[in-house]
């Protein structure tokens, strides 16, 4: 088979990369850990051009950084092709390396040996976290995503990926909500919004955000993420972190790409204040600077 593009585009991505974009661009101070390959100057530069810092991505000169290959047809039907490259070997990073204080952390697909080695190092440096398989869940057992479903404060999944977790698991993951360290389950449903369950057996949902046009959903779990990170670091109430990541996430699906979404915090403020109609928007006291 051969594909003629006639259009051909090279974006920044990665979860922890889109994630780290977004929490830089609402004024938070991202830290970043990966593995990369011997191709990673460019993508280095644009981070240090954004004002990302770099410290604790490790480059291994023998592999390729992780990218995605993505032939779209004009009805918006996609063939992919991953390769993994350095992320395979992301377990060669560890937690204690971290010198600052860390307020959340969240643990994005970033290959099966990183998937299963970070979860039980951030519990033991008790620093809460989110655990987010993502599109790698189906190469963790069941027996692993439950381990390091109940290390986690936050579990987070689409609609899909539930389903699927509680086919591996036998557990629907709301169910695991007060075993272990888990607080919340969070489902992210598409258009239909996104819910979270509670430890108090409540169930809070909230409709997506309204967008002008839905131009490309590339990145938009990511920028959801972050919202969902950036309000847990500012102690925010669950329905205003819901409201908050569905707005960010309504602004990226109307950008091409992953990183090229403007939501500085004044802007998403207004838009989050325009996008609900009983907007929980935090106290004006309450500092929004994340950190």
């Amino acid at each position: 088979m051969c594909f003629v593009t006639p259009e051909l585009r090279r974006e920044f991505g990665g979860c922890g990369g889109n994630i780290a974009y977004t929490l830089h661009q609402l004024g938070a101070q991202p830290l970043l850990m990966a593995t990369v390959g011997k191709d990673f100057a460019s993508y280095h530069d644009y981070l240090t051009q954004q004002g990302i810092r770099t410290d604790y991505i490790r480059v291994l000169p023998a592999h390729y950084t992780a990218q995605c290959f993505i032939n779209s047809d004009q009805d918006g039907n996609q063939i992919t092709a991953f390769h993994p490259g350095a992320m395979d070997f992301a377990d060669q990073n560890q937690i204690s390396e971290v010198s600052e204080a860390v307020n959340w952390a969240i643990v994005a697909p970033t290959g099966r040996a990183g998937d299963i080695a970070f979860p039980p190092q951030l519990a033991a440096a008790d620093i809460p976290f989110i655990f987010d398989p993502g599109q790698e869940l189906p190469l963790l057992s069941g027996e692993e995503l439950l381990h390091c479903a109940k290390l986690a404060h936050v579990l987070t999944l689409n609609q899909y990926e539930a389903e699927l977790f509680a086919e591996r698991t036998g557990h629907a993951p709301d169910t695991l909500v007060g075993q272990g360290q888990l607080q919340a389950v969070v489902m992210t449903q598409g258009a239909g919004g996104s819910v979270v369950y509670l430890t108090d057996h409540t169930t809070l949902h909230v409709a997506a955000a309204p967008i002008s046009q839905a131009v490309d959903p590339t990145g938009c779990g990511d920028a959801f993420r972050a919202g969902v990170l950036y309000g847990l670091q500012q102690g925010w109430t669950w329905l205003s972190i819901l409201q908050f990541a569905s707005v960010l996430g309504a602004i990226k699906i109307e950008h091409q790409g992953g990183q090229n979404h403007p939501c500085r915090l004044p802007e998403v403020l207004q838009r989050w204040q325009s996008a609900y109609a009983e907007p929980a928007l935090p106290p004006a006291h309450h500092p929004v600077c994340g950190a």
